[in-house]
């Protein structure tokens, strides 16, 4: 029929279909609209909220899942970009307009975690992740300095982007990996024995081993762009497929040995991904100007990582 809206799924390989992965909603709601770019979706699941970025309009944005209203979280965030979850549960951002990484503490005030490497200003922070040990590792492109639109225009006092690593006994910041055109979201393996990382300028997934000193070798392209497709953050599901946000190319899904397996049809650049909800199997997407979700087959993984999770204690003891 004309004019009928594209099918939300799909498949490439049968394996989308078997694996559960076109389960569930057969549409995208729309939570809210009304962003200039929305970015950085994070699920707190003691709150049964999620938080997350409108980068131009410098401010956090919070969604209740029980009454579906939606309040300013903060306001003057530092034009904050990815957001993620510690160990402790507390909120860890990247201000990359104030060119740092920070944690939200649970009386309210804002910890600096790192703003400089080998006494240089960092580009832009722009996603993070938390491993078991409390290594909180970051990207760092340079997005927020390339114009006022996302942050403030200013030159590079590093002169690349890379990955870093911040010690949690220490507060030390190590660089971990270089070479890219622009490192953006990422994610370790379940077994945190690997670490993903999107290139969006380079247009692919590459994959590091993880050492047990917190180091990185053998890194190795996982997955390249096809037609529109730009990577930007990355998340797991409980079955070890990798799904990423492809922006113009709607949200991607990786079969574990690389192969493009299916993808969900998104109206708008997708910027973002998050699991969410009581069972984790709602997805949350942050593209341009609105906040979808889609309620699916498939379980995601918990941002804190393997493990112990934050409510374990709760859910245990109630």
């Amino acid at each position: 029929m004309s004019g009928e809206r594209p099918a939300l799924y799909e498949m490439f390989d049968d394996r989308f279909r078997t694996g559960r992965c076109m389960y569930g909603d057969d549409r995208l709601e729309v939570l809210y609209t009304g962003c200039r770019w929305a970015e950085g979706p994070i699920y707190l699941p003691a709150w049964r909220q999620l938080i997350w970025s409108d980068i131009p309009n410098d401010r956090l944005l919070r969604w209740d899942e029980e009454t579906g209203a939606v309040s300013v979280f903060r306001r003057s965030a530092g034009h904050v970009n990815g957001n993620t979850l510690d160990r402790q549960g507390r909120l860890v951002s990247c201000e990359q307009g104030n060119r740092r990484v920070t944690r939200t503490e649970h009386d309210g005030t804002v910890t600096v975690l790192a703003e400089r490497w080998q006494g240089k200003r960092l580009n832009s922070p722009n996603d993070a992740t938390v491993k078991s040990d409390g290594s909180i590792w970051f990207s760092d492109p340079d997005f927020g300095i390339t114009s006022d639109y996302e942050g403030y225009h200013a030159q590079s006092e590093i002169g690349a982007g890379n990955v870093y690593r911040i010690d949690p006994a220490t507060g030390e910041v190590r660089l971990v990996a270089d070479c890219f055109g622009a490192p953006n979201g990422l994610v370790f393996s379940a077994d945190e024995r690997r670490l993903f990382v999107s290139d969006t300028r380079a247009g692919c997934i590459r994959v590091f081993d993880v050492r047990d000193d917190g180091t990185l070798s053998d890194g190795r392209i996982f997955a390249e762009a096809r037609g529109a497709a730009r990577f930007d953050n990355l998340r797991f599901d409980d079955a070890g497929r990798l799904w990423a946000a492809a922006m113009d190319d709607g949200v991607h899904c990786y079969d574990p040995d690389g192969t493009l397996i299916g993808r969900l049809n998104v109206p708008e650049t997708v910027a973002n991904i998050t699991w969410g909800g009581a069972k984790r199997n709602r997805l949350f997407i942050t593209a341009r100007t609105s906040l979808y979700s889609v309620v699916m087959g498939v379980t995601g993984t918990h941002p804190t990582g393997p493990g112990r999770r934050p409510w374990a204690a709760t859910v245990a003891a109630s």
